[in-house]
């Protein structure tokens, strides 16, 4: 057995120092020969110390799987919000949506940040993009990408008619390693001026990064950073997961028994709806709704999100029927 790589890491060291103890006691005993009743308790003395030892490498060998699953975990995410059907009040919602993650991000001490928008008239968000960094960031919000449905009475409605609006949500990981390769001869990149507060240097130089991938048509805007080095590398690793998903769908849909049983995770499918006038959150994957409404556009979304997560596990996401 080669215990380098487990000397090697803090986690395993001391178990990878015992083992060799162990196994010099082994070599020692395996030595002992002649006297019969000393070959019997050796033999016996034997099998304690193989025990022992082949319980410290299956320790050893698990730490380190459970290591390499965490660090291949990403702990960064980019989260879109698109409005849908409805107009002015689909923007709105968008921008409900996105605040909701915002403040969940900010009970769970993630970092979340603006990475582009798109605002409506009224100040709602055609579309926008958001970085959101943190442990079991993506863990917690992989399944929210779907379209969120919301029937309420808007604040512009005069006459009191329930509107039902809908907006899109994305969720992409940001992997340390890429599982596709993007060719330069593929892109269309431009340069344009940062709007928004910054100071001169957003202002009057061309900072944000607006990308092409002319083989899928997909585009990726962003003037977070201040610079545009920065702003490039930012828009890359978006564009990245952008076509690593893509590939994921392709992947599903080419699978037609696992996409009868499961979620797909498809930015087309119909996943939640808000319903303000029952005060009530129905996530029609698993047929479970939630209360207080009020609430979970606070960020009180944990319960929602962790019980999704959960059937998920199980095999229980069900797909959402289309007369829903």
């Amino acid at each position: 057995m080669d215990l380098e790589q487990y000397k090697k890491s803090y986690k395993t060291k001391y178990l990878a120092e015992e083992y060799e103890r162990l196994s010099a006691q082994v070599d020692e005993l395996k030595k002992m020969s002649g006297d019969p009743e000393m070959d019997a308790l050796a033999k016996e003395e034997l099998g304690t110390l193989e025990s022992a030892r082949k319980e410290l490498e299956e320790k050893m060998v698990t730490i380190l799987r459970e290591d390499k699953e965490q660090e291949e975990k990403p702990r960064e995410l980019v989260l879109e919000v698109r409005a849908g059907v409805g107009g002015e009040e689909a923007a709105i919602f968008a921008q409900d949506l996105a605040l909701m993650y915002e403040r969940f991000a900010a009970t769970k001490k993630w970092g979340f940040r603006r990475v582009d928008e798109s605002e409506s008239e009224l100040g709602g968000y055609k579309e926008a993009t958001f970085e959101i960094t943190g442990d079991g960031a993506y863990d917690f919000l992989r399944y929210e990408t779907g379209v969120h449905r919301i029937q309420r009475i808007p604040a512009t409605e005069k006459s009191g008619r329930i509107h039902t609006s809908t907006a899109s949500v994305i969720v992409l990981p940001i992997r340390k390693k890429a599982a596709v390769v993007v060719n330069p001869s593929d892109l269309d990149m431009s340069f344009t001026r940062s709007g928004g507060a910054g100071g001169q240097n957003v202002n009057k130089v061309e900072t944000a990064v607006h990308l092409v991938h002319k083989p899928t048509g997909i585009h990726v805007h962003c003037s977070v950073e201040r610079s545009q080095l920065k702003n490039r590398e930012k828009a890359m690793s978006i564009l990245i997961a952008k076509l690593e998903q893509l590939k994921d769908e392709d992947e599903l849909k080419k699978n037609a028994d696992a996409r009868s049983q499961i979620g797909t995770g498809d930015r087309s499918e119909k996943i939640r709806t808000y319903n303000t006038l029952q005060d009530r959150v129905t996530d029609h994957r698993i047929k479970e709704s939630w209360h207080n409404i009020e609430s979970i556009f606070q960020g009180d979304i944990g319960d929602i999100v962790e019980t999704v997560a959960e059937r998920a596990k199980l095999g229980n996401l069900g797909r959402v029927e289309d007369d829903e």
